[in-house]
């Protein structure tokens, strides 16, 4: 049996993430093995403001959303993994390779993320990360983060 957390909740994911409304993309931490793998949701909703424009009388979120929030969960990851602090640093997204999308997503769907550490190079951190709905792959990626101290 492995050692899983969960439960990590929006205030803890802004402390360990800088993102915020509108582009904060992970509601909530289900549960996670710190330096392997995580899985986090995302709600989706209607008043969310990429809807007005993508598109207005047919709701879709955007796959570079869906990308970013992969990253977004990928870095939670990464902060937990090290205890939940953050040190100063930031992650930027540096690589998105074999991005796949397979099914839309739209408002009221609940999307869920599934991220696995693949390798860590000196400050380079390489994610194998699904987005499901309802238990089915809408999207995928292999994401490379660099770390960068402020």
């Amino acid at each position: 049996m492995t050692d899983q957390h969960s439960n990590v909740n929006i205030e803890k994911i802004m402390g360990l993430i800088p993102h915020r409304y509108p582009f904060l993309l992970v509601d909530r931490v289900i549960e996670y093995q710190p330096g392997e793998w995580i899985k986090a949701v995302k709600n989706v909703t209607f008043n969310e403001p990429q809807f007005q424009g993508h598109f207005p009388d047919h709701p879709v979120m955007p796959g570079v959303m869906l990308v970013e929030g992969m990253a977004q969960a990928a870095g939670v990851l990464t902060q937990l993994s090290r205890d939940g602090h953050a040190n100063d640093a930031l992650f930027y997204l540096v690589k998105v390779d074999n991005a796949k999308f397979s099914q839309i997503v739209v408002p009221g769907d609940q999307l869920e993320y599934e991220c696995h550490i693949k390798k860590v190079i000196k400050n380079m951190t390489m994610y194998s990360c699904k987005a499901r709905v309802a238990g089915k792959v809408v999207a995928k990626a292999d994401l490379l983060c660099a770390e960068k101290v402020k």
